[in-house]
């Protein structure tokens, strides 16, 4: 289990930009107590605030045995996911002091020979987040009854899916309800200590493996399921709707971000009108299970506060929705329309 490590060094050396580090981000924000500094030799001596805009961690040019850490985590996810060939050599020295390496990577620790001879030579673990075996299909067998299921769904990759749900999450528990998240992807699992990586998981096997995922967590009231890549996202579409099937939600949360056009990683292709994207949705969930909205996540960063209210006040007017942006205002309003759609389902 990652929650194991209560001081966690996290390594973003040269990729300490919201995009490539959004990992270290959701880490520093949801595990803070467990976060003892960042790496990153460029901005040594500025802290986690100055640097992302989250927490009060310091930032230091390196790791050493001084630091008396527990883990490394590697704290970003780059288009491709591979492990940059700089940080090779702290890595290594961490590896022969006994410190654990946790990475979300593509490229994976345990099939890194030297790396696993250094670790068998000392007691560090090598963590592979995203590496699995799941190879078993869904059943489709019924969820119990009492079982309500929230979704996180969004209009492209990268635009709040994690944060809304942990959000939604806490907000429930905060009212003393009994509510799990759970991670479907590499940062949610580190952030969790648990979870399945849905995206490297064999296609055949996605709707199985979180069918399973929601059986693991279905004694909680509240099941909050994180979301991943986009229904019309050219390259990510089968994830998604693996993710639909597999959890049979009955509520779903909308979530883009304003101001966003083009889908990322094709920066030629339109993204598709929100309400489209909605209806096939919700026309694909019924194949499995109904569905219905019940409100809608706005990522409002690249405005300015005015500009974000008028565009949540929009959000709602255009979706006839509760709207918010999760960071700016808090879940408050998502966590009402959870609590009322298990009130409407009469849950017991």
């Amino acid at each position: 289990m990652l929650t194991e490590h209560h001081r966690i060094a996290i390594l973003t050396d040269g990729y300490s930009t919201p995009f490539l580090a959004k990992t270290a981000i959701s880490l520093i924000k949801y595990r803070p107590a467990d976060i003892a500094v960042v790496i990153d030799a460029q901005h040594a001596g500025d802290t986690s605030k100055e640097l992302f805009g989250v927490g009060d961690v310091p930032v230091v040019s390196q790791w050493s045995p001084d630091l008396e850490c527990d883990a490394i985590y590697i704290g970003i996810a780059p288009p491709g996911g591979s492990l940059p060939a700089a940080w090779r050599e702290q890595i290594s020295a961490a590896i022969r002091s006994g410190i654990d390496i946790v990475s979300g990577l593509h490229d994976f620790l345990t099939e890194d020979e030297l790396l696993v001879s250094l670790a068998a030579d000392s007691s560090a673990k090598l963590h592979d987040v995203r590496k699995n075996r799941w190879k078993k299909t869904a059943t489709a067998e019924p969820f119990p009854p009492g079982n309500l299921r929230i979704h996180t769904v969004g209009h492209d990759c990268s635009v709040g899916k994690m944060v809304t749900t942990l959000e939604v999450q806490q907000g429930l528990q905060n009212q003393g309800c009994d509510a799990a998240f759970l991670a479907t992807g590499q940062t949610g699992i580190m952030v969790s200590g648990k979870g399945i990586p849905a995206d490297c998981v064999v296609a055949d096997f996605v709707n199985g493996a979180i069918e399973y995922l929601v059986r693991d967590h279905q004694h909680h009231d509240y099941l909050l399921v994180e979301g991943q890549g986009s229904i019309s996202h050219p390259a990510f579409s089968a994830v998604t709707a693996g993710l639909l099937h597999g959890c049979a939600p009955q509520g779903l949360i909308f979530c883009y971000e304003a101001g966003r056009s083009l889908v990322k990683g094709f920066q030629e292709t339109p993204i598709p009108p929100l309400e489209k994207q909605m209806e096939a949705l919700l026309q694909m969930a019924a194949l499995r299970q109904e569905a219905k909205f019940i409100g809608v996540s706005v990522n409002t960063r690249n405005l300015t506060p005015e500009a974000a209210a008028d565009e949540i006040k929009s959000a709602e007017d255009r979706f006839q929705l509760p709207a918010c942006d999760v960071y700016r205002q808090g879940a408050e309003r998502l966590v009402q329309a959870a609590i009322d759609l298990r009130k409407d389902l009469n849950l017991k």
